[in-house]
């Protein structure tokens, strides 16, 4: 067995702050490549809740840095989020490329913030960095994590910013604040005036950046261009493994981030997705066993990466496909050299009672698209295509004292599928069902919602989530997506929702099916329907909303999704 020497150590950055650090090595004389992770968690759980222990990546053969971000753990300064991850991120690969027994080669690794630590340090181009993997980040700041198709995604934000304060609180000594953000961690406080910012945050948290990002609502501010890797990237060409989860809330970055990369980059990008939520990653999630195939691999994997891109061994990784999706039902791997552009289109119709009765909604498929053109990627021609159904119209009720609560999917913990039978049966959710399929349908990658839809109020949300149906019944949420509109006019307007990517095989005999709501609550607020901000609207205020879903005859509304 190797011996692991652990060394507690500091350096300064370019403003002279005390950045601290746990550095794990193998007892050896042999110059070491640096595996390096910068988080803000306190640097003793280096992320394990999905990553070995820094200590067994070391025996593999590294030096690894687990770094307390400025403001965390121990290292000095003042905490703000993501704005010294740039100019910190340098100052720390120079200082470990020249850390004593090493060969001046770094990696970096980890998920979430310190996902996005590897993308602001790789923005600098570094010669000493050589590779990363990050895992569940965001290229589009504000639309890949604060907010989801203009809805600001409350219970991630909230939970997250209470978290941190909760951190902030601890390392000032403040334990009443403390204990307060900690109770308040497993019930948020979403029954105050403004549902979206929650009394508690205002008074133990009035700096944090929970208040910036929902006084943000616009993608286009200068806010989020300064902090989106989207805006930093530009010149970087570098190998990187990219690892995301189907029920994940940043999986939308992950896929972005990967395909602007496999765009932008010679070097080569090798992409990993699991049937895992944020964390953890393994072959259970939910209410669904996934097997023994979807146990966490990324740690090997890692490994054989930096060994490649660190080490200059062969380890095979290059002559394999460069992505591998694990595909939910069948509960296997399945490995591609692109990602899929196939498409398949269903329809959707209905006699009007899609709100009442399971049988009324139906989806209907009418067609293939193999390897679709861009044009026909962005929208399909319709013009020869005669619906089979009459003009039709659903009515969507959304009552604000009784919202769609979230069940599962990818915005709220716990995330994941669950048995939605009973949610499905609401008057207030409406339901397009396939027929039982004949054989097994594979879907792999984009899925689109594009219906038309009409009401008199100036705004109002719609979430639709997809599902199999099973003979018995049992429904089982696989993907999902959300969205806020500003009505243009009392006419129907067609409104595009992206869903989540996503990789299942529905099994023969099950059907696929269609779920509409005006809300998914508390992961995304209410709408008040009078076209108010989040931050700005009063729960007294919240009003009704009439929505009109319309198929059937010039009104098209299809669900489309590559398989």
């Amino acid at each position: 067995m190797v011996k692991i020497i652990k060394q507690t150590t500091s350096m300064q950055t370019r403003d002279r702050v005390r950045l601290d650090a746990d550095i794990y090595r193998p007892e050896t004389e042999e110059k070491l490549p640096i595996l390096l992770m910068r988080q803000p968690y306190g640097r003793e759980i280096a992320s394990t809740v999905v990553y070995a222990h820094p200590r067994w990546y070391a025996a593999q053969g590294y030096i690894v840095v687990i770094q307390d971000v400025r403001g965390r753990g121990t290292s000095a300064g003042n905490f703000d989020l993501f704005t010294h991850e740039v100019a910190d991120g340098l100052d720390t690969i120079n200082w470990v490329s020249s850390l004593p027994h090493s060969t001046g080669k770094v990696g970096m690794y980890g998920f979430s913030y310190q996902g996005m630590t590897q993308l602001y340090t790789a923005a600098h181009q570094p010669a000493c960095l050589k590779a990363i993997a990050p895992a569940m980040v965001a290229y589009d700041l504000y639309s890949d994590w604060a907010y989801e198709n203009g809805a600001f995604c409350l219970w991630a934000n909230l939970a997250w910013a209470i978290q941190l304060a909760g951190e902030t609180a601890r390392l000032k000594g403040d334990e009443a604040a403390y204990l307060k953000l900690k109770a308040a961690s497993s019930n948020l406080p979403l029954n105050g005036s403004i549902a979206a910012n929650p009394e508690l945050m205002q008074e133990l948290a009035p700096d944090s950046f929970y208040h910036q990002w929902l006084h943000h609502p616009d993608t286009g501010a200068e806010y989020w261009q300064k902090r989106s890797p989207k805006y930093l990237l530009d010149k970087v060409d570098l190998p990187m493994l990219h690892v995301g989860g189907w029920f994940d809330p940043y999986l939308r970055g992950t896929m972005s981030l990967y395909q602007a990369m496999v765009a932008q980059c010679n070097q080569p990008q090798h992409l990993l997705v699991g049937a895992w939520g944020h964390l953890p990653w393994g072959s259970k999630l939910a209410e669904v066993d996934y097997g023994v195939e979807a146990q966490n691999p990324i740690d090997e994997i890692q490994i054989r990466w930096f060994d490649h891109w660190l080490k200059g061994i062969d380890t095979g990784l290059l002559a394999e496909s460069t992505i591998s999706l694990f595909e939910m039902g069948s509960n296997s791997w399945r490995e591609f050299d692109s990602l899929p552009r196939k498409q398949i289109i269903f329809y959707l119709a209905s006699d009007g009672l899609a709100s009442i009765r399971e049988d009324s909604g139906m989806l209907w498929q009418y067609e293939e698209l193999v390897d679709p053109s861009p044009q026909e990627l962005i929208e399909t021609d319709l013009s020869e295509i005669v619906s089979e159904f009459d003009h039709n119209i659903d009515i969507l009720v959304h009552d604000p004292w009784r919202p769609v609560p979230a069940l599962g999917g990818h915005a709220i913990y716990p995330s994941g599928s669950f048995e939605r039978s009973l949610f499905d049966s609401r008057s207030d959710i409406l339901t397009y069902t396939s027929a039982s399929l004949e054989s097994d349908l594979h879907l792999t990658g984009a899925v689109t919602l594009e219906i038309y839809c009409a009401t008199e109020n100036p705004s109002f949300d719609l979430c639709t989530v997809l599902s199999t149906v099973n003979p018995d019944g049992a429904v089982f949420n696989f993907t999902q997506g959300y969205i806020r509109v500003v009505a243009l006019d009392s006419n129907p307007n067609l409104i595009k929702i992206p869903l989540q990517p996503t990789c299942i095989c529905i099994k023969a005999g099950d059907s696929l099916r269609l779920s509409l709501s005006g809300a998914c609550f508390p992961a995304y607020p209410v709408n008040s329907g009078d076209g108010k901000l989040p931050h700005e609207s009063h729960q007294i205020d919240n009003s009704i909303i009439t929505i009109e879903v319309h198929s059937g005859g010039d009104y098209t509304s299809k669900l489309v999704i590559n398989n």
